[in-house]
């Protein structure tokens, strides 16, 4: 072999194209697991946004108005602690449930794994089986496979276009939206984004579909620093299962000298990675337990017990015994614990109005003559709530101060009040800087405080 062969050799092996993979449609247990999941997470994301809450969309990220509304609840860029908390809770659930039981989110809740899910029962109803898929790819073309692939493309097209309309419609007012882009008057970024998150579900779901899992998702990499022993994960028993072999219904494979595997591979044709699970646990595995559903069918048939792939652990495999209580899981339990009772109680707790207190950093300080020493503040009320509350301003901290101007205001629901004023502290009394707090009372019965420190700034020495 000369230079030039050896070098296309070795790129044809680094970057060769991947085999289209055509997984078999299985029936079982978690297969069934699977579609429920798929039904209720689509149901929920296309339906969500077209919820309404007191005459408003439910769930609505509203960013140029810098609000999120999830059903009753209002969510400011005061409140994104709330947002950053939540993150913080659903990553360390995910580390809690992949020590405890794998790759549960990859086989039944991952994007990447409802929308493929979906795209391919498209294909099946329209293209037909495996077999049927594998016939007409390699079939010439002729008018029965451009009326398949056209109708399955529309379908895809379809699908894909409305998953960008939707996921638009959280942000914006999805029925507007939808409107607009009827009649053609939405805004160009509007389109962009549309046909971009349409696009990326037709191309990630449609055509890439294991090669996102496998290539592209970070979790499939870190996966194994989140195992132990105790995980739960899908296995083939090999003890049970070898040496492989196939036999007649009915005999006795130990006479044969052969385990329980009947070598059939339907596990790898229904796997829709295309890996070989009884070549042990790979990092290509997403656990959507398609070949537990299928080799337990086979084991039906040829009377062995069913189990020979199944959810299990490595110590239950090899000592019968499985430690639900570890180390691992107890921090993880702690953790996530000790996160939700502080989000679920700040929220409980937290102040339907916001006060928040701007010194004008333009004048250190006035001189007003026998009044005493002036500073200006911009006062802003932010009422978070959905009904209007009248709110009274007060301020305390320093001997003799005044508040002047704009000391009472009424605020509608889910606005801002802004409210100049100005404290006058008498020369003998406004020295340097002194902190002082301003109070903020409803004017209205409801009951609602909330206090704001701030500086107030005078001469370095005394008149």
């Amino acid at each position: 072999m000369n230079e030039n062969s050896a070098a296309g050799y070795q790129y044809g092996a680094l970057y060769r194209s991947e085999e289209k993979i055509y997984p078999r449609e299985v029936q079982g247990r978690f297969a069934t697991l699977r579609r429920v999941a798929m039904f209720v997470l689509l149901g929920a994301f296309y339906g969500g946004c077209w919820l309404t809450w007191e005459g408003r969309q439910a769930i609505l990220f509203d960013l140029p108005a810098r609000k999120f509304y999830v059903f009753g609840l209002t969510i400011w860029p005061q409140d994104f602690i709330y947002l950053a908390l939540l993150l913080i809770i659903l990553a360390v659930s995910l580390f809690f449930f992949t020590a405890l039981a794998g790759r549960l989110w990859c086989g039944y809740a991952c994007p990447q794994t409802v929308w493929t899910e979906a795209f391919s029962w498209i294909e099946r109803a329209i293209e037909g089986d495996r077999n049927k898929r594998r016939k007409l790819d390699k079939a010439p073309w002729d008018l029965r496979k451009i009326r398949l692939k056209v109708s399955k493309q529309i379908c895809w097209v379809a699908l894909g276009l409305f998953t960008g309309f939707t996921f638009v419609g959280y942000f914006v007012d999805v029925r507007q939206l939808a409107a607009d882009l009827v009649s053609f008057e939405a805004g160009p970024w509007a389109y962009f984004w549309v046909l971009f998150y349409g696009f990326a579900t037709y191309g990630n779901a449609g055509y890439m579909r294991e090669q996102v899992c496998k290539y592209m998702c970070p979790y499939a990499r870190f996966q194994g620093a989140m195992f132990d022993h105790d995980t739960l994960i899908i296995t083939y028993d090999a003890g049970r299962g070898e040496p492989r072999g196939s036999r007649r219904r009915g005999s006795d494979p130990r006479a044969q000298g052969l385990g329980d595997c009947v070598d059939c591979t339907m596990c790898v044709q229904v796997c829709p990675t295309g890996i070989d699970i009884r070549n042990g646990l790979q990092y290509e595995c997403i656990a959507c337990a398609a070949c537990i559903d299928v080799c337990d069918t086979v084991m039906d048939k040829v009377g062995s017990p069913r189990g020979l792939i199944r959810y299990t652990t490595e110590h239950a495999v090899e000592h019968e015994r499985y430690h639900l209580l570890r180390p691992r899981t107890l921090v993880y339990t702690g953790i996530l614990t000790v996160l939700l009772a502080a989000m679920i109680s700040s929220m409980a707790f937290r102040s339907p109005v916001i006060l928040d207190v701007i010194r004008d950093r333009n004048a250190l300080y006035r001189d007003v003559g026998r009044r005493g020493i002036e500073n200006s503040y911009t006062v802003r009320v932010i009422n978070k709530q959905n009904t209007p509350h009248d709110y009274t301003l007060s301020v305390s901290g320093i001997e003799g101060m005044t508040l002047e101007g704009e000391t009472s205001a009424s605020v509608a629901g889910e606005s801002v009040a802004t409210l100049p004023v100005s404290v006058v502290v008498p020369h003998e009394y406004a020295i340097g800087g002194q902190t002082i707090e301003f109070r903020l009372d409803s004017a209205d019965g409801s009951d609602i405080t909330v206090t704001e420190e701030s500086r107030f700034r005078g001469p370095t020495e005394g008149y």
